[in-house]
């Protein structure tokens, strides 16, 4: 079966997928937080949080009350791990004049989300990340550049506004990060499913 990415399908699927769980979403935010200050639930929550995408590549709106879900629990030391390697990685392939470290965190995107969702172990899950966005990569950055971009337009437009500009530019940010994670989940779906 031919896997088939394009900006156009990224970018519709994820306004689709962020629009369909905005109000979830929200409230995810709402509950992490409200608890964020509470010492061992706020690394589960955090694990939830990361793994958001996931729950939206279901294709089912998703319920805010998941990121209390004990699962997350169980993935302690290998989030932190995981997280260490992308970080490390990306941090090296950076001092390698940007780019290196630009191809290394797509390439590795989706580790967090095969670690949680295939229940392997940190290096196989970025492994697996690695061969899933093999021959997306371009597709991957574009498509977050456009994206990119467009956000960049419009708060240099909100800008030249007094006071409106800055609720518009936060009403953005807000309505962006929903459509950020349904980008990510379709680029999931598509590519480790």
């Amino acid at each position: 079966m031919e896997k088939k990415l394009t900006i156009q399908d990224i970018l519709s699927n994820g306004v689709t997928l962020g629009l369909k769980n905005f109000v979830s979403l929200i409230g995810c935010v709402v509950l992490y937080v409200l608890t964020c200050w509470i010492p061992y639930i706020n690394i589960g929550t955090t694990i939830a949080m990361a793994c958001l995408p996931l729950e939206m590549a279901k294709g089912t709106v998703i319920s805010p009350t998941a990121i209390f879900d004990k699962k997350y629990f169980k993935y302690i030391g290998e989030y932190f791990l995981i997280e260490a390697f992308i970080f490390m990685g990306v941090l090296v392939g950076t001092f390698f004049f940007f780019i290196p470290g630009m191809v290394i965190a797509i390439a590795w995107s989706l580790g967090v989300l095969i670690m949680i969702d295939k229940g392997v172990n940190p290096l196989e899950a970025l492994t697996m990340s690695n061969k899933a966005t093999t021959g997306y990569k371009w597709t991957i950055f574009l498509s977050q550049l456009v994206l990119s971009v467009a956000l960049m337009i419009l708060f240099i437009i909100f800008s030249f506004i007094p006071f409106v500009g800055v609720v518009l530019t936060l009403i953005t940010m807000i309505i962006v990060m929903p459509i950020s994670l349904g980008m990510t989940a379709y680029i999931y779906s598509k590519l480790v499913g």
